[in-house]
């Protein structure tokens, strides 16, 4: 996950593509470091369908005020440069993964592949 800070924030973040999953965290945040593998699972499973992001409220306080972070962790998601959903305090994984599905929308078809063993009658 990339960190950002508040030069990065609007072209990553509010210009972006893709939907994005914006972590407000603190360094000294247990939750926040309990939440951190859990969103790197994600941000694997999600990779090419929603951007990870984290921002450290500490290093950005002018982004923690814009969006009235009052909490960490606090995570915000993006679509179209807007927020759209929210989530504060520590969330499970399969909510997560609940919340993201529905911003990702549909995962992309698996692509077809021969099968595989087996002989071919002609």
């Amino acid at each position: 996950m990339t960190e950002l800070t508040e030069r990065d924030f609007e072209a990553t973040v509010l210009q972006s593509d893709l939907p994005v999953l914006v972590d407000f965290h603190a360094t000294w945040c247990g939750p926040c470091r309990m939440l951190a593998p859990a969103l790197e699972q994600l941000a694997g499973e999600f990779a090419g369908r929603i951007r990870f992001v984290k921002v450290d409220v500490d290093e950005a306080p002018e982004l923690a005020g814009r969006y009235q972070i009052t909490g960490v962790p606090t995570l915000l998601f993006f679509q179209n440069g807007r927020v759209v959903d929210m989530v504060v305090g520590l969330a499970s994984l399969s909510a997560l993964r609940t919340r993201l599905a529905r911003l990702a929308g549909p995962a992309p078809a698996a692509a077809e592949t021969a099968p595989v063993g087996g002989c071919c009658r002609h």
